[in-house]
Order: C-alpha cells, then structure tokens, then sequence
C-alpha cells in the first residue's frame, strides 16, 4: 500500500463547496487530492491517471454515484471507492457496499473521521490482495503430489493424508518439531472439499494463556480491560473451512474445556458475549508432545484427546526417512538459488546423510537456503554449511561413541546428551527414544548436571 503522503484519492461531488472542504481537509493530513464536480467529469479524470482510492458523491445531477461506482468496478474490480451519503439514502450506500464499495460514511461527517475511513478501506484492500496472494501460493504449495519424499516412511503418510482429507473427521498430527505438520495439515485441507475456504494456522505455543479464549474464541467490546472493539477468534475466521491447532498439548486447561465444546456443539461464544455462533469447520490439530502421557498426568484432558484423535498420523524425522535427503535439498536448493546451475558437491551430500538432523526437514531447509547465499561458486561446498553440520565427524551426535574406558555413568551421560541433540531439547521425546519414563529422564538430568 501507498505511503500516505503519496496516497492519490479523487473526490466527486456536485457540491462545490463540500468539496472543496473535503479537498483541504485531506491535503492537510497529507493525502494528494484531486476534485471533479460530476460524475462524468469524474470519470474523465480517472481514465487519465491512477487513484488509491475515490470518493464519490450518491445523489448527484446526470450519473449518480451508483453509475459512477459500476463504471469504474467494470473497468477495475479491485478499485478502493468510498459512497458519501445522507442519512436518508442509506439503503442506497448499503447497495453500492453490496455492489462492491470499499465503505461508505454519512454526512455529515467530521475529517478525521473521513480520513479514517479513507485509511481502514486501503488498508483493507491490501490485506485482501495479501490474503489472495497468500492462499493461492499455499494452493500451488500444498498438495500431496508436491510434498517431497518417497521413502516408505513418506509413502504411509500420504496414503492416510489422502484417505483422511475426503472425510471431514479430527485429525491430530504427531511427530517431532521441524517435521512439516503445518504442510501436512494444508495439503489435507487442500485436498477436501473445503479447499475453497479458509485456512487458519493457530499456534497455541505462542499465545499467552490469558489471551487464548480471546484469540480462539474472540471477544465482544468491553469485555476486559484493553478490549476496545469487537474481535473475531480463528474459529469464526474459520468458518466453513479449517483451523489448525499447533502445539495442542499448550493449550490451558481452561481453554480444553471449551474447545471440547466446539467439537461437540458446533458452536462459540465470544469472550464477554451471549450471542451463540454455529460453525462448521474442520479442526486439525498438532504437537510435538506424548498426549498418552500427559493425559495419564492429568495435564490433557482424555475427553478432548479422544475427540482429537478419531484420525493420528505420525511425521517420521528426517533421519528415520535418509533415502529422501537428496530430494529434499534439491528441492531447497531450486527454491532458494538463481542460478539453475548452482549444485551440491559429493561431500555436501555425504555430510548430510551422516548428519541426525535434530531439527529434521526445517534444519535441512535453513541450511540449504544458507549455504545457497554463502556460496559463490557454481557448487556448494561443505564450508557453506552450517558448522554444526560441518563438524558433524568431530560430534557425538554424527558418530557412534566410543564406550572405551568410560564409566557407566559417562556411559549414560553421554547417551542422554545425545538423545536431548536428537530431539531438539524435546524432554518427552528423549525419553521415548532412551526408552524411559520422563520423570526418570528429569531425574538423570539433574544428578549429570545436564543443562537443556
């Protein structure tokens, strides 16, 4: 969007002097303005150069605002015009709203109020171009055939996404950080018959726990201290197509309550509301978590975990699907270089089949992008790597340890180390792999002194 003292709006009004109000009002606030005084002049002018935005006139003498509205969306769908009326013309300005005006303001109306307007319809003229953009990049990116990887591993994942999409069921997506739920989740939306409908990624990791009723759920104005105006939760965004639910298992217990609600009910409030809101929209949700786990320790509820889990599928990391490496970093490697010559030494390749990969795909990914814009050469070297890949021989993590003349606790030690590498730090899924109990995992951590 136009930086706004670069913004070209154009005013068409009958009355001259209304106009020329108009004109000053929005020069001093930095607008660049340009005033016709008929609809037929108006349309003139706009034809002769490019307007951000137009403000035009209903009731006017030969073509009304209406005409002049029609005329210029038949020429450009994505034109930003504003209706100014009377109070009595209302049911017209809604018409033209429902024709495709940007907003409309009453007269009479106060300048900063018409500035406003001005700003809120750029602004949400360039969300909705954004938002266009966006959903057909995530459309060209999501479907199965354009996820990477043909190890059996993959070929399972596939085979239950595809079964999966056409039902309407709970999904809930398992597997370690880094392993492409979130594509996972939009390949399958994308497949179904929502496709056309919204996509809304939520993150439950990074919401605080006292605001995420509110950003689920939204909230009415008034309704806690700062709430200001109306919000619309991800569940209403959602409607009639797909939310995802990242990081589930962060979710407060508070807030499982009412999500088990809208599985059951189909339905919201907002935050400070008493409206009931029905919804129809498909909830796929994911973590990185043992709900199985937490549901035994009393921090999951098993009422909501069964409702989640009519359809689980778990995402191998990389290092459980080595055979699809090489695809993967070609395919990185064509996103992020300009140059369709620039390709991966024998050694790069070596390197990174012997790499574990503890950040799985999203490692893979930073590192290809990284080595693509360090790299000057026509191949990629294993210096453009990252260096915790690089010293990948020298490290634990990349080669079996040598247990010679090492106690059992070093033994030990040094075992957990390397499973907290593997995972990211990610204590549960350590334990998974050690094959013990979490509880036992904190236990070894603080009599080794080791720091996650």
């Amino acid at each position: 969007m136009s930086t706004q003292n670069n913004i070209q709006v154009l005013v068409i009004d009958d009355d001259v002097s209304l106009g020329r109000v108009i004109y000053y009002e929005l020069k001093q606030r930095g607008f660049q303005v340009t005033t016709a005084q008929s609809g037929e002049e108006g349309l003139n002018v706009y034809r002769d150069q490019h307007f951000d935005v137009v403000l035009t006139d209903l009731r006017m003498e030969g073509l009304s605002g209406m005409d002049v509205l029609q005329r210029i969306l038949d020429e450009d769908p994505e034109a930003v015009v504003i209706i100014m009326t009377a109070y009595g013309t209302m049911d017209n300005a809604m018409k033209a709203v429902k024709m495709g005006a940007a907003d409309y303001i009453t007269k009479p109306f106060a300048t900063d109020q018409l500035a406003f307007v001005v700003e809120k319809s750029l602004r949400m003229k360039s969300l909705e171009q954004s938002t266009t953009n966006l959903r057909q990049q995530i459309l060209e990116r999501s479907r199965f055939e354009n996820m990477i990887g043909e190890s059996k591993p993959m070929e399972e994942v596939y085979k239950t996404g595809e079964k999966v999409a056409l039902s309407d069921a709970p999904v809930l997506l398992l597997g370690e950080t880094g392993t492409g739920k979130e594509e996972l989740a939009k390949a399958i939306h994308h497949n179904g018959y929502r496709s056309e409908n919204p996509f809304v990624p939520v993150n439950c990791g990074s919401i605080p726990p006292n605001l995420m009723e509110s950003e689920l759920f939204g909230h009415e104005k008034g309704a806690f201290t700062g709430a200001d105006r109306r919000h619309i939760g991800s569940f209403e965004q959602a409607n009639g197509g797909t939310v995802f639910l990242d990081e589930i298992a962060e979710l407060p217990h508070h807030v499982q309550v009412k999500l088990l609600r809208v599985l059951q009910e189909h339905e919201i409030q907002r935050v400070g509301g008493e409206e009931i809101i029905e919804l129809d929209i498909r909830v796929i949700a994911a973590t990185n978590q043992n709900l199985d786990q937490m549901v035994e320790e009393g921090t999951f509820r098993e009422d909501l975990y069964y409702r989640l889990n009519v359809v689980s599928i778990t995402l191998p990391p990389l290092r459980d699907r080595n055979g699809d490496i090489d695809l993967l970093a070609e395919h990185f490697l064509n996103e992020f270089s300009g140059n369709a010559n620039l390709r991966l030494s024998p050694e790069v390749y070596e390197l990174l089949h012997d790499y574990s990969f503890p950040g799985n795909v999203r490692e893979l990914r930073n590192a290809i992008q990284r080595a693509a814009v360090m790299t000057d050469a026509e191949e990629i070297q294993v210096e453009d790597l990252p260096s915790k890949i690089r010293h990948t021989r020298e490290s634990p993590v990349g080669r079996t340890p040598d247990f010679q003349d090492m106690t059992l606790d070093e033994i030990e030690r040094k075992a957990i180390v390397q499973a907290l590498e593997r995972t990211g730090g990610n204590q549960t899924q350590a334990a998974k792999q050690l094959g013990i109990p979490r509880h036992v995992l904190i236990y070894r951590l603080k009599k080794y002194d080791i720091e996650v």
